[in-house]
């Protein structure tokens, strides 16, 4: 029962989060392709505040929500989690609120002398007015996941996405031609509304599903609880989104330094951030589902002290972990120029993507191992590694990027990500007192997926290499995945058994 639970929340976060990145994809395109690179620069100025305010609000305490509420649950007490959620949406609010009003009445001077660019005043107050939605939708999600009811995540998801794309497309015919300042309120103004929608279903269906438990929690112990994991999670995603922050602001300033005009340093921020990124995080949709499912399961089999349902579960994860990031980086080896061109019609990006890809691997198995972490209440831990990692990159930003340019920051990104991935392999390993066969994950699945790429780059070239460019990539893209699904069968690496619910 306890494996069927896991695989099928997986199953569940897994659709919607395809579902959701398809939408938001298609949109960066759309974007892409209307706005240009300039555009979508200005518009990856933006997102950074956004998930710094998400960061300090509700980031830390939707995962608390979610592990304590396994815990609650795994005792029979869900009296007890609802007196948690009580106390947790009235802190995410309050903190939201401030965030909302400070944004909203200084929107001109964050646009000015943080953000350096006055064009971002509009959307910041655009922004501003979804903060305490949003931070109520994520803090009651995180509890529905604690229970794991992950239907109520997945289809808020969808619906914010849906929401964000109907909005966009109504706006964009009218704002768009006035100018990048309008074109960028344009997609804030979807992200806002998706918000808003969100956290309605989720309140409606809290509300429709009510019933009274009794508890034993005062409110003075519900918030130590919360506060004991909160601030440590929050201090983490507080300071990663201010490095993010930092980043996308520091990029363009050195870019110029390097000798970049201001328009070609946006841009390239643009098909950095805002294109690239995207494409190479895509796949880790899978990834992040399985983990969000992964930690509440590992939270609740810790309190019960049942570590071979621990080591189960890490073990599953990672085999899965290994199958998606390895395909992932040989596609975009194998192909970068092409699906640059295919996708945001710019083979600019290319070059990104070929270095990017060799991240793959580690940045998916930091998704994995980070959910163990917290699951396994390892918060602080998690805040030291990702406070090295952006010192690292702010490092390689100041100093590299104005002599060698961006390649040399995304060569210091890479080794930051190695670092952080064989710490964190090295902490779950001596918590749990096991050896995690990482090497030997990866093996099989690295031969397969250079098979199934030599042999779809034959096809693309002997057997439909007079289709038009498109079908052509498409084909050969698909070839390689069905092949490559076929050789991890074949090879081992998934047996039949581990597909059964």
């Amino acid at each position: 029962m306890y494996r069927q639970t896991i695989i099928k929340g997986a199953m569940i976060l897994t659709a919607a989060n395809i579902i959701t990145r398809l939408i938001g994809f298609f949109y960066r395109i759309y974007m892409a392709k209307t706005i240009g690179a300039e555009g979508m620069g200005l518009f990856q100025l933006i997102t950074p505040l956004y998930m710094l305010v998400w960061s300090v609000s509700s980031s830390g305490l939707s995962t608390t929500m979610s592990k304590l509420t396994a815990q609650e649950k795994a005792k029979g007490s869900i009296g007890n989690a609802k007196r948690l959620l009580h106390c947790s949406v009235a802190a995410a609010v309050g903190i939201a609120l401030c965030f909302s009003l400070a944004m909203y009445f200084f929107s001109e001077e964050i646009a000015e002398y943080i953000i350096k660019n006055p064009k971002t005043a509009l959307s910041l107050r655009i922004i501003s007015l979804c903060f305490p939605f949003m931070a109520a939708g994520s803090v009651m999600r995180g509890y529905y996941l604690g229970l794991q009811n992950t239907t109520i995540s997945a289809v808020s998801q969808i619906l914010e996405q849906c929401v964000r794309m109907a909005v966009i497309y109504m706006l964009a015919s009218t704002l768009i031609p006035r100018g990048l300042e309008y074109a960028c309120g344009a997609a804030v103004w979807g992200m806002a509304a998706g918000e808003i929608i969100s956290f309605i279903y989720v309140l409606i269906y809290h509300i429709t599903r009510h019933k009274h438990y009794s508890h034993t929690l005062s409110v003075g112990k519900a918030a130590m609880m919360i506060g004991a994991m909160a601030v440590p999670l929050t201090l983490n995603r507080m300071t990663g989104s201010l490095f993010s922050t930092a980043e996308n602001l520091l990029i363009p300033r050195q870019l110029i330094r390097f000798g970049m005009s201001e328009s070609e340093a946006i841009s390239l921020l643009g098909r950095l951030t805002g294109m690239a990124m995207p494409l190479i995080t895509f796949p880790s949709s899978l990834l992040t589902a399985l983990a969000t499912a992964t930690m509440p399961a590992i939270s609740e089999s810790y309190a019960l002290k049942n570590r071979l349902r621990i080591k189960s579960t890490i073990h599953q994860s990672l085999t899965i972990t290994a199958i998606i990031s390895v395909f992932t980086t040989a596609i975009f080896i194998a192909y970068p120029d092409e699906l640059g061109i295919l996708i945001y019609s710019q083979r600019q990006i290319g070059n990104m993507l070929r270095m990017l890809a060799i991240m793959c691997p580690f940045m998916y198995t930091q998704v994995t191992l980070s959910a163990v972490l917290n699951g396994l209440g390892e918060q602080l831990f998690i805040f030291k590694t990702g406070v090295f990692s952006s010192l690292i990159n702010i490092a390689g930003i100041v100093l590299l990027i104005p002599l060698y340019g961006i390649n040399a920051f995304l060569y210091v990104w890479i080794l930051s990500s190695i670092m952080i991935t064989f710490m964190t392999l090295y902490r779950v390993s001596r918590i749990l007192e096991i050896k995690l066969p990482l090497a030997s994950q990866f093996i099989k699945p690295a031969i397969a997926s250079a098979a199934a790429c030599m042999v779809s780059k034959m096809c693309s070239r002997h057997i439909w290499q007079n289709t038009e460019f498109k079908y052509n990539m498409i084909c050969t893209v698909a070839a390689a995945f069905l092949i490559y699904v076929f050789l991890i069968f074949q090879t081992g690496c998934i047996k039949k058994e581990d597909l059964r619910l």
